[in-house]
């Protein structure tokens, strides 16, 4: 099972399509952190997550975790857990989930740079958004389809952006 980008704006599983929008800087086979490109490549995906106090628990057969105040996504290369979900107390530098805005109400991570290679680049999800714009990276579409296409898709999709 493959979820296609197409054209850079289009999202397509089996015969759906579903309006996207991806990084600033458009696709790139050598992605680097920081550089608002979505990278190239076919990949798996991993979990969902979802905001249970402004959200249902979505209809999917993924593996699902709830949004905390404490659960965000490290980004610092630098850092012993980057590219990989971490849990704080302490206002430490990660990809915040818990914000103010409703682009992480849902996010599927992307498995990319699983080997957490230095620089190479970091939290790249699937999450919301209301008005297309281009992102630091990752891919985003709209609430609706969101909820469409995670009812499709298993932990056995990937995600092919070429």
């Amino acid at each position: 099972m493959l979820i296609k980008l197409k054209n850079k704006e289009k999202l397509i599983f089996d015969e759906f399509e579903f309006k996207c929008a991806i990084g600033k800087n458009g696709l790139k086979k050598n992605k680097i952190e920081g550089d608002k490109s979505t990278p190239k490549g076919t990949f798996s995906l991993g979990k969902l997550y979802y905001r249970p106090d402004r959200v249902k628990k979505p209809n999917t057969s993924l593996t699902t975790k709830k949004i905390t105040r404490n659960i965000g996504w490290c980004d610092i290369p630098n850092n012993q857990y980057y590219n990989q979900e971490v849990l704080s107390l302490k206002n430490i530098d990660k990809e915040k989930f818990y914000r103010n805005d409703s682009k992480y109400n849902y996010l599927i991570v992307i498995n990319y740079n699983k080997k957490r290679i230095k620089n190479k680049g970091s939290a790249i999800f699937i999450h919301l958004t209301e008005n297309y714009e281009p992102t630091n990276g990752c891919i985003t579409v709209n609430k609706n389809d969101f909820l469409i296409l995670v009812k499709l898709i298993n932990k056995k999709t990937y995600i092919q952006l070429n």
